[in-house]
């Protein structure tokens, strides 16, 4: 029994360590290849983008929904493109000249009708004017007091004139005599017959005679230089005069109205016993039949309308005669001329259409003429998507146009549709859906 219980005492207790596997963790390192990774981002960027770009364009910009039937779309085509556009005409005579009253007075006769046809010369109506009358006789008195002022004073230079003449001749016709006096005195002194004081008081006194003529004659010369210019002066101012006094007369003699060309007379409307003012106008003259055209043009064509363009209407050719520079209201006018012949039975005031060519035919892409080109100028459309669900704005450039069609020049492409309806209600949109 004690052996036993010797064995059974305590044992020293026993300490169990746990085991920890930090000591067998390593850390793993993935070595990962430059180029798949690079392949990667390049595949994925593109799939990115195209996600943004759908996202992006299908919520930027104005969106409104439409009904199909209110619009109208088009289709890009391709065509002979005729460059020319239509323009409507006015008939007006070619050539007018207005009557005007030169002097105003009284109507005192009237000869003709409105829309009588005339021959140069033809009187037309009569006017009095007592005040005219009256100025007119008083300048006629004044005139003729001046010219005959002139006359005295002419004839007065004239009698000048004759008397330097007789006194040449007188002193001369005494030089004469005295020079046969002294040479008969010179052979008579050596025989006493005369004294010495008798034959030096005769060549004294032809000394003086010849120095009397030398004197005259310089008078003469002055005084003809003189008489020449007052001569001329007179000539002028006599000229000026009959030249005021036949203006006078002139003036009273257009108060007869008188046709200064042929043709028709139109716009004419007095009566008798109206008072006409100084340059009132009473009507005027069309040349008989022939006629031009007068027509407005969009500002658009400025730059491509120029004098000598061609124009048709039916069979009847017209050239551009003037290009007024003056824009009104968007507009600038223009006149034609028949070439040749005229066309019966126009009438002046009557309206006709024209087609005036701006350019030579050629292939080109064509889209139809609406009234889109108002509201966008032709920079933008609204282009069909494939589908026809929508249409999305795109920029364009178009070229000429004419009452047909539109050049298309660079945007569209052959088969794409297009809205050519008004864009009023579509100005600030970028995208249009169909109903």
């Amino acid at each position: 029994m004690t052996k036993n219980n010797a064995a059974l005492t305590p044992a020293t207790p026993i300490t169990t360590n746990a085991v920890s596997g930090a000591g067998m963790d390593r850390k793993v390192t993935t070595n990962t290849n430059p180029i798949k990774k690079w392949l990667l981002i390049a595949s994925v960027i593109p799939i990115v983008m195209f996600v943004v770009y759908m996202f992006v364009g299908k919520t930027t910009g104005k969106v409104l929904s439409v009904d199909n039937s209110r619009i109208v779309v088009s289709k890009v085509t391709s065509g002979v493109f005729e460059d020319f556009i239509p323009i409507r005409g006015r008939v007006t005579p070619a050539k007018t000249v207005y009557l005007d009253a030169i002097e105003g007075g009284r109507v005192e006769r009237i000869l003709v009708e409105d829309g009588a046809s005339l021959t140069a010369g033809n009187l037309i109506v009569e006017l009095s004017n007592a005040s005219l009358q009256l100025s007119v006789l008083g300048n006629e008195t004044r005139v003729a007091e001046q010219l005959n002022n002139m006359r005295s004073i002419e004839l007065n230079l004239e009698q000048n004139r004759l008397q330097h003449k007789r006194n040449i001749v007188d002193i001369k016709h005494q030089i004469k005599l005295l020079t046969r006096q002294v040479e008969r005195s010179q052979s008579l002194i050596a025989s006493g017959a005369i004294t010495k004081t008798q034959v030096e008081d005769s060549e004294d006194t032809l000394i003086w005679y010849k120095d009397r003529l030398a004197l005259t004659l310089e008078s003469q010369q002055s005084d003809a230089r003189m008489q020449g210019e007052q001569l001329t002066f007179l000539k002028e101012t006599s000229s000026r005069l009959e030249s005021n006094l036949a203006i006078s007369r002139q003036n009273l003699d257009n108060m007869n109205v008188k046709a200064p060309v042929a043709g028709t007379l139109s716009g004419f409307n007095v009566e008798v016993g109206q008072s006409i003012a100084r340059g009132e106008r009473l009507g005027q003259i069309d040349t008989p039949n022939d006629y031009k055209l007068t027509a407005f043009i969009d500002e658009f064509y400025l730059g491509r309308v120029d004098l000598g363009q061609t124009a048709t209407y039916q069979d009847y050719a017209l050239v551009i005669a003037k290009v007024y520079p003056q824009v009104q209201n968007g507009q600038f006018e223009v006149d034609f001329k028949f070439v040749s012949a005229q066309p019966q039975g126009i009438r002046r005031g009557q309206t006709i259409q024209i087609k005036l060519t701006l350019g030579d035919a050629s292939e080109a892409r064509l889209i139809p003429n609406g009234a889109f080109f108002q509201d966008t100028g032709g920079k933008w459309l609204f282009v069909v998507s494939q589908d026809g669900s929508e249409a999305v704005r795109r920029n364009v450039r178009l070229g000429r146009r004419n009452n047909q069609f539109i050049e298309v020049i660079e945007g569209l492409e052959l088969g794409e549709q297009v809205v050519t309806s008004p864009y009023s209600s579509y100005q600030d949109m970028h995208r249009l859906n169909f109903k």
